[in-house]
């Protein structure tokens, strides 16, 4: 029997108790309310211990729930941040493989600008060049063929920022 019952069982051996006359006390059976009363000791330990139990178990169950909270709280900060440490190094990566196509596109098109600048300083030396030995090969036959040049072709010699190309350079006999 638990504690309860025992309460109650003292509960009615007092309400059913034969009241003395004009007082409020009330004659009870002494070796029935002796035994109730060890019956109650004998059950008030074990549910003492019972509820002591269940408490340390109730506290228990709660600190193994919150280490659980806390350990999944932290695996969860932490795959936040290498997460967030990932997303950073994408970004990063991003930008800087951004930059480099740019300056690399900078870097082409200022190189094709030099190269297209060179040929055409190249070609322009050489356009002189064909039209001094042009000049030449003309002469050249018509005095072959006993003629006096009637036409003589004026060439322009310009000068390039890197230089032109000028007989010395060419291997071209002075006329």
């Amino acid at each position: 029997m638990d504690l309860i019952e025992r309460i109650d069982e003292l509960q009615v051996l007092i309400e059913e108790a034969k009241s003395v006359p004009f007082s409020s006390s009330a004659v009870v059976d002494r070796d029935e309310f002796l035994e109730l009363l060890a019956q109650l000791k004998q059950v008030v330990p074990d549910e003492i211990r019972q509820a002591r139990w269940m408490s340390r178990d109730r506290d228990e169950l709660l600190a193994r729930a919150r280490k659980e909270a806390e350990r999944i709280l932290a695996e969860a900060r932490e795959q936040r941040d290498r997460l967030l440490s990932r997303t950073e190094i994408v970004h990063t990566a991003e930008r800087q493989a951004e930059t480099l196509i740019d300056d690399a596109k900078e870097q082409g098109a200022k190189m094709r600008l030099e190269a297209e600048d060179y040929i055409d300083q190249k070609l322009a030396a050489f356009e002189i060049l064909l039209n001094k030995t042009l000049g030449s090969v003309t002469r050249g036959r018509q005095q072959l063929q006993g003629q006096t040049p009637t036409t003589t072709h004026h060439v322009e010699i310009t000068e390039s920022p890197d230089g032109p190309f000028d007989a010395a350079e060419v291997g071209e006999p002075a006329l």
